[in-house]
């Protein structure tokens, strides 16, 4: 899978979250839990993925684009709420 992002977004993210986004893709070699972020109307449709990046559960917050890349455009530290949820629907 390709996947591609905006290095001044990523910067930011770094400096905001601490996470780099080269690490944020990690998440995606192993099981992740995606919902359709349905929150505000974006022009575009966007998931919230909950997953193992490194030794933390995070979430990266993406578009997926058919036949091309996945575009992230956020990654962070997921809250304790929303690790607690990962981990028990991993687990079923």
């Amino acid at each position: 899978m390709y996947v591609a992002w905006d290095e001044a977004k990523n910067h930011a993210n770094m400096l905001k979250h601490g996470i780099d986004f080269n690490d944020a893709v990690l998440m995606f070699q192993r099981p992740v839990l995606s919902l359709r972020d349905e929150r505000l109307d974006y022009g575009e449709e966007r998931w919230a993925s909950l997953g193992w990046i490194r030794a933390l559960v995070g979430v990266v917050v993406h578009t997926e684009r058919r036949g091309q890349a996945m575009r992230i455009i956020s990654a962070r530290k997921a809250t304790k709420r929303e690790a607690k949820y990962y981990v028990q629907r991993k687990k079923n």
